[in-house]
């Protein structure tokens, strides 16, 4: 299956999405916060609570955060779930450290580490994670069907995969605003906050490409999990799948 959020990247055709998408995030980490919140409007933090309420669910000792970022789902996991270990990996050196800071400020040092490397060769042993989550961030990965492929592994048998990604909406009298918001707006006010001239063009690019809905259920079906499913949220803006590792 052709994914097209592959073939979209930050700054150029010339070199591979994964050195972009880490060049990228390192540039706008001192305003990804700020930027999550003006463009969701906060509703961001409802979308990251439902996630937390699905994993909580069962009740997992180790959580594998990828695409973590500057560790918000980390967070919000390490607070809903005091008694879990849970490891964030990022590309990017930028985000990591601001997230690191945010968990020490947070005081959850002990439950929540925060590392760099590349989602799509996890430094973890198979079988490793009792969840693994993912918040917006597979449509940046240069091959999903491999970044599926590898959390499938890192995953217990029976583990739970929870993928959190932004979505075009489908209702015909939303969509149209939902397209002057984010092709209009949105890379209007990213360049003047994060100063990137691309990040935030490349933002509704990349959500139009990346596969949705039934399609996504497929890529992820077709790496080996079973039980796959997905719920739209907030006029179908945001989507959440989840699915497991067979037994």
């Amino acid at each position: 299956m052709e994914v097209k959020a592959e073939h979209i990247k930050p700054y150029d055709e010339q070199r591979a999405k994964t050195e972009q998408v880490r060049e990228m995030f390192d540039s706008i980490a001192p305003a990804y916060d700020w930027m999550n919140r003006a463009m969701t409007f906060g509703v961001d933090k409802l979308w990251r609570r439902r996630a937390v309420n699905i994993v909580s669910k069962d009740k997992p000792s180790r959580i594998i955060d990828i695409a973590t970022g500057t560790g918000d789902l980390a967070i919000a996991m390490a607070r809903k779930m005091a008694a879990a270990e849970i490891t964030g990996i990022d590309l990017s050196e930028g985000m990591v450290e601001i997230g690191r800071r945010k968990v020490a400020e947070a005081g959850l040092s002990e439950s929540v580490s925060l590392t760099t490397g590349d989602c799509l060769a996890m430094p973890f042993e198979e079988g490793s994670a009792d969840a693994i989550t993912v918040a917006y961030g597979v449509r940046n990965f240069e091959h999903l069907d491999r970044g599926y492929s590898e959390m499938l592994r890192v995953l217990r048998p029976g583990g739970l995969l929870c993928v959190v990604e932004l979505s075009t909406p489908v209702n015909p009298l939303v969509k149209p605003f939902y397209q002057l918001y984010t092709k209009g707006i949105i890379p209007v006010v990213g360049r003047m906050v994060s100063k990137d001239s691309r990040a935030y063009s490349y933002l509704p690019e990349s959500i139009a490409a990346v596969p949705q809905g039934d399609d996504m259920l497929r890529l992820i079906s077709d790496a080996g999990f079973t039980d796959a499913s997905f719920r739209r949220l907030t006029f179908g803006v945001c989507t959440i799948y989840t699915a497991r590792r067979p037994s």
